[in-house]
C-alpha cells in the first residue's frame, strides 16, 4: 500500500487518497458527468500506482499521469480534456510564479494577485529586480510589526517571546488571505521607508505660509503611499482682500490646482499615483465654482471632491429657503443663496460625471470620537476616514468570503481575525514612521486604526444571497456588529494592558463610560482596490460589477474571466458553454438572458442590476456599525436620471450615512471600470432626456439663464457669468 507522495517542491508526505477523489470530482462536475463513475477511476489509479516500484516514491505529476491515462482508457474523453487543460492553466500558474518571484509560491494567489504585487509590494534591487517572494513579503511585514510586541513586555526575554509568537501569527493571518493591512505596510515594513499608513488629513491656513506647508507635507506623504484630504474651506473666496500685498484673493479653487499640479509630478513611493480629497463647505461664497471645477473631464485629475453639507443647508433645502454664505475670513454673511439651485446644481454635475460627492459634516462630527482634540473638516481620498487635521490612520481588511464553509459563516474564527487584527494595527502604530513630528504626536494622540471587510458580496454569492434583499441587509448588520463588538472588546483589553489612547479624556469613550480604550476609531470600510485582488475577492462591500469580463494579461494576450461562483453553478445545472459565456459578457447582466434560471439571476445580481436605494441601505447598514465612514460608489445605470441621483443623496442623508459618491456608467470617456460591448448596449441620453448631453463634458445652458437660480448672466472675459449667485460657464 503506498504511504508517501512527493510533492512538486520535493517535499516528501502522506499519501491521502482523498486528494485523488477531489481531483477526479472537480473534473467530472466541470463537463457535468455524473460522479457515480469517480470511484472507477479513483481505485483504477491506486492499482496502477500499486503496481509501481514499492522502493520509489511516486510524484503528484505521477498521479495526474495516471489520472489522466485512466480517463482515456475508460473513455471519459472530455473529462480528460477538462483535467488536462487545468493541469496547463495550474502550470502556467507556476511558471508565472517562478518566473516573476524566483521560486514557486506556497499562498494561493491568481493571476491578477501576482501582477499586483509584482508591481507594487513586492521589494526590488538597484536593477528591478524582484528579490522577495509573497511569503517572504510576507514574513518580512510580520516581523517588523510583531516588533512593537517589545515595548510591552516585562523583560527583554519576554519581548523576544512575544516578538517571536505574534510573528507567527500575523504571517499566518496573512498568508492565508483572512486578513491584510493596507498597501503601505506591504510595500514598507520593514524597509526603507517604514511609513505604514495610508491615510492622512492636512489643514491648509489661509496664509501662503499655510498653503504651501501643506502641500510640503502632501508631497512628502504621497512619496511615502499615503493620500491626502484637504478642506479649503479656510480659504478666503475670490476677490476678497488680503492686506499684505493690497491686493485680491484668488480663491480656494485656484490653489486646489496648484495641489493637483504638484501631485502630477510625484508618484507615492514610485509606485502608485498621488491621490487627494478636496473639501469644501456649502456654505463657502466660491462653493458653485468649486462645484463645476471638473466638469469638463481631465480637469483637476489628482482630486476627488466633495461638498461638506451641513444640517442647516438640508433644512433650508427642506423648506425650499435660503442659506447663508459665510466668508471664512472674517466669520460675515456676503450674501444668501437657494439651497435648491444650489443642491440641483450639485446633483447634476455628479450626473454628469460622478463628481462632486458629498459629505454630510454635521452627522461627520457627531461621530467624532474624539471632540475634544477639534473639529472634523475633511476626509482622506476615498472618504472612509474623516480625520482631525494632521491625523492619520492605518487600515486592514478582513476578508469575509474566507469565514464560509459548508454555508455557514466560521463565528468563532472570525472573532479571533478581528482580534488579532486590532492588534496588529495598533502595533503598526508604535512601528510606524510619520512623514512628520505633528503628524506623529496627532496620530498617536488618538491612536486610530480602521478595520474593515471586503468580500460582501463573495459571501452573498456563496450563501445564495441577493445583495438587494432584506436577508442581505440583516447578514451584513450582523456581520459588521460582530466584528464591531469583538473589535470594541479588544480594544478595550489592550487599552488594560497597554493604557489608552493619549486623548481619552474627554472622549465620547469615557462620556460613554468605558473605562478604558486603546483606539480612539476602531471600525471602517475601505475600497480595498489592491487587497482585494490580491485576495481575489470583491472589493469593501461593493457588489460585483460583471460576472464575465475580458482582461489583458501576460505579454497581451486577452484572457474571458468568468465570475468563479458563478461558473460553478452553471456547470451544475449543465448550462455552461462558450456560446453563454459570450452572452453574459456582452450583456453584461444576466437578467435578460433566457437560459439562465430565475434562481440564478436573483442570486448572482451585478452592480448596475442593483436599484441606488439599495446600495444606500447597505451603505448606511455598515455605517451603523462603524466608527470612522463607508467607502462605496452608488453604481447608476446610464440611463439614471437625475432625479434619481437627487433622490439618492437625500435617503442617504435621512438614514444617517456620512457621505455619498454616485457614478453613473459611461458618463465618462475614461472609465476605470467597463462590461460588455458598449457600442452595441449603453443607451444614448441626449440634451432632450437630462439637461446634461452626454455627448458633451460641459453642462449645456442657454447664454443668458443661469442653471443654478435662472438669473440673467452676462459675458465677461469669454465666460457667461450670472449676476446673481456668480456662476461661470466659460466658452469651449
Amino acid at each position: 500500500m503506498i504511504k508517501k507522495v512527493k510533492k512538486r517542491d520535493g517535499r516528501i508526505v502522506d499519501f491521502d487518497k482523498e486528494r485523488i477523489e477531489g481531483a477526479v470530482t472537480k473534473a467530472f462536475e466541470s463537463v457535468n458527468v455524473p460522479i457515480v463513475y469517480v470511484k472507477d477511476i479513483v481505485d483504477t489509479v491506486l492499482v496502477d500506482l500499486e503496481d509501481k516500484d514499492p522502493k520509489e516514491v511516486p510524484s503528484v505529476e505521477n498521479i495526474s499521469d495516471l489520472i489522466e491515462k485512466a480517463l482515456m482508457n475508460k473513455g471519459y474523453m472530455e473529462v480528460a480534456k477538462s483535467f488536462i487543460l487545468y493541469r496547463e492553466y495550474r502550470r502556467k500558474i507556476r511558471e508565472l510564479k517562478k518566473a516573476v518571484f524566483g521560486t514557486e509560491t506556497k499562498t494561493k494567489l491568481s493571476l491578477n494577485a501576482i501582477k499586483v504585487l509584482e508591481g507594487r509590494c513586492l521589494l526590488k534591487d538597484n536593477s528591478g529586480k524582484i528579490i522577495e517572494t509573497p511569503e517572504m513579503m510576507f514574513r518580512r511585514v510580520a516581523n517588523n510589526i510583531a516588533s512593537a510586541e517589545a515595548n510591552y513586555a516585562e523583560d527583554r526575554k519576554k519581548g523576544k517571546e512575544l516578538t517571536k509568537d505574534y510573528a507567527d501569527e500575523y504571517f499566518d493571518l496573512m498568508t492565508s488571505l483572512k486578513f491584510l493591512p493596507n498597501s503601505p505596510a506591504l510595500m514598507n515594513a520593514g524597509a526603507a521607508l517604514q511609513q505604514l499608513t495610508a491615510c492622512f488629513v492636512l489643514p491648509i491656513d489661509d496664509s501662503m505660509t499655510g498653503i504651501f506647508d501643506s502641500l510640503k507635507n502632501a508631497a512628502l506623504i504621497h512619496q511615502s503611499g499615503g493620500g491626502t484630504g484637504f478642506s479649503f474651506s479656510r480659504l478666503r473666496p475670490k476677490g476678497d482682500a488680503v492686506k499684505s500685498t493690497q491686493g485680491v484673493a484668488s480663491g480656494p479653487v485656484s490653489f486646489m490646482k496648484v495641489f493637483d499640479a504638484a501631485t502630477e509630478v510625484i508618484k507615492q513611493g514610485g509606485k502608485r499615483r498621488g491621490a487627494n480629497m478636496g473639501v469644501l463647505r456649502v456654505d463657502h461664497p466660491d462653493i458653485i465654482e468649486f462645484i463645476t471645477c471638473k466638469q469638463q473631464e481631465g480637469n483637476i485629475a489628482n482630486f476627488n471632491i466633495s461638498v461638506a453639507i451641513t444640517d442647516e443647508f438640508m433644512d433650508a433645502l427642506d423648506t425650499n429657503s435660503e442659506y447663508d454664505l459665510v466668508n471664512p475670513r472674517t466669520g460675515d454673511v456676503v450674501k444668501k443663496s437657494s439651497a435648491k439651485s444650489v443642491f440641483d446644481l450639485i446633483v447634476t454635475m455628479a450626473w454628469n460625471n460622478g463628481e462632486p460627492g458629498v459629505i454630510f459634516i454635521d452627522e461627520v462630527n457627531r461621530g467624532n470620537k474624539v471632540p475634544n482634540m477639534g473639529t472634523i473638516e475633511s476626509t482622506n481620498p476615498c472618504g472612509e476616514q474623516p480625520l482631525l487635521p494632521y491625523e492619520s490612520c492605518n487600515l486592514g481588511s478582513i476578508n469575509l468570503a474566507a469565514f464560509v464553509e459548508d454555508g455557514k459563516i466560521q463565528w468563532d474564527e472570525l472573532k479571533k481575525v478581528a482580534e488579532l487584527g486590532v492588534r496588529f494595527l495598533d502595533d503598526l502604530i508604535d512601528m510606524n514612521r510619520f512623514p512628520t513630528e505633528t503628524i506623529d504626536l496627532m496620530s498617536k494622540s488618538s491612536r486610530k486604526i480602521g478595520l474593515g471587510v471586503m468580500g460582501l458580496a463573495d459571501v452573498f454569492y456563496l450563501l445564495k444571497i441577493p445583495y438587494n434583499s432584506d436577508e442581505a441587509l440583516y447578514l451584513a448588520d450582523k456581520i459588521m456588529k460582530f466584528i464591531e463588538d469583538a473589535a470594541i472588546e479588544y480594544s478595550s483589553k489592550l487599552g488594560q494592558e497597554r493604557g489608552s489612547f493619549p486623548a481619552f479624556k474627554g472622549s465620547l469613550w469615557e462620556r460613554q463610560s468605558y473605562p478604558c480604550m486603546r483606539n480612539a476609531a476602531i471600525t471602517t470600510v475601505a475600497p480595498t482596490g489592491t487587497l482585494s485582488m490580491i485576495a481575489d475577492v470583491s472589493s469593501g462591500i461593493e457588489p460585483f460589477f460583471s460576472l464575465v469580463y475580458t482582461k489583458t494579461v501576460l505579454s497581451g494576450q486577452d484572457f474571458v474571466y468568468v465570475n468563479k461562483y458563478l461558473e460553478e453553478e452553471l456547470r451544475k445545472k449543465g448550462l455552461y458553454n462558450d456560446a453563454i459565456i459570450y452572452k453574459i459578457k456582452d450583456a453584461g447582466s444576466l437578467q435578460d438572458i433566457e437560459e439562465i434560471p430565475e434562481d440564478l439571476k436573483r442570486v448572482f445580481v451585478v452592480s448596475s442590476d442593483i436599484a441606488p436605494e439599495w446600495h444606500i441601505r447597505m451603505q448606511a447598514v455598515f455605517q451603523k456599525r462603524v466608527h470612522s465612514a463607508v467607502s462605496k460608489t452608488i453604481n447608476m445605470q446610464n440611463n439614471a436620471t437625475i432625479e434619481d441621483v437627487s433622490k439618492a443623496y437625500k435617503l442617504a442623508y435621512d438614514l444617517k450615512c456620512k457621505g455619498l459618491t454616485i457614478y453613473r456608467d459611461g458618463s465618462r470617456q475614461v472609465q476605470v471600470l467597463t462590461k460588455g460591448d458598449k457600442s452595441q448596449n449603453q443607451e444614448k441620453i441626449t440634451a432632450k432626456d437630462n439637461p446634461v448631453s452626454k455627448q458633451k463634458t460641459m453642462v449645456e445652458i442657454p447664454k443668458d439663464e443661469c442653471p443654478v437660480c435662472k438669473k440673467k448672466m452676462v459675458a465677461k472675459e469669454g465666460c457667461y457669468t450670472c449676476v446673481s449667485c456668480g456662476y461661470s460657464k466659460c466658452s469651449m
